[in-house]
């Protein structure tokens, strides 16, 4: 039955959401752009919140999210997640329902459209090439963050592909310490059933859980405990699908 279904889909993905995907990118990439320059960021940040969701509903993918009593009004973090699937960008952007920024590799400031519009809505860009170009860019987040917007990373530095996660990299830490803010760590569940690699898509269900703060400031001097700690807050609520 689920391979007949399959089928069903393939001419519907590639004739209807395909074209209106490619052609909404654009559309909300400019409104994104345009906004953020005559208005401000957060604006802009609206309309690509704006595009995840047109996504996820013509995939389409149903979403569910626990635990948003969580985030505080005016409150930033370092939202730590798993990441599963290129589709976790749109479940994070369209429903977790706060102002954030991507940290983003240097590389894709220069990607047609989007990359642009991510720079004027004032996602960053990591500078790897230097210590020094590094801390600039840190510095950077923290100009960002300070009308109350939060951050995103993704501490596995690739996608696992499944509801098992892999080790957390120290970087993603460090910048919360640097950055003086709490953790808010985010539970991805099943993306990875809708979208996988290539044009693997297939219509399905999803999570979201939004779990209790952490306080960095409790860590400075055992920075390896908040990373176990931050990996199992995320993996029990995967453990439970």
């Amino acid at each position: 039955m689920k391979k007949f279904a399959y089928w069903l889909y393939q001419p519907y993905k590639f004739f209807i959401f395909i074209p209106l995907f490619a052609v909404s990118s654009l559309l909300f990439s400019f409104l994104a752009a345009s906004f953020s320059i005559l208005v401000s960021p957060r604006i802009g940040s609206f309309w690509g919140a704006t595009w995840a969701r047109v996504t996820g509903y013509l995939t389409p993918m149903l979403v569910t999210v626990k635990g948003r009593e969580n985030i505080k009004e005016q409150q930033s973090y370092v939202i730590i997640a798993n990441h599963q699937s290129g589709y976790d960008i749109f479940l994070l952007y369209g429903w977790l329902g706060i102002d954030f920024k991507w940290i983003m590799k240097k590389e894709l400031r220069n990607a047609p459209g989007i990359g642009y519009a991510s720079h004027k809505v004032g996602h960053i860009f990591l500078d790897r090439s230097s210590p020094r170009a590094a801390m600039e860019s840190i510095e950077e987040a923290k100009r960002k963050l300070a009308n109350g917007s939060s951050v995103v990373i993704f501490p596995e530095g690739t996608r696992s592909g499944s509801n098992q996660m892999g080790r957390f990299k120290k970087g993603a830490f460090k910048i919360a310490f640097e950055l003086g803010l709490p953790i808010l760590p985010v539970s991805i569940v099943d993306t990875y059933r809708v979208y996988n690699k290539g044009l693997n898509l297939f219509p399905g269900s999803v999570r979201m859980v939004i779990h209790e703060p952490i306080d960095t400031r409790q860590y400075t001097e055992c920075q390896n405990d908040l990373i176990d700690l931050t990996h199992t807050t995320i993996q029990s609520a995967l453990s439970v699908n």
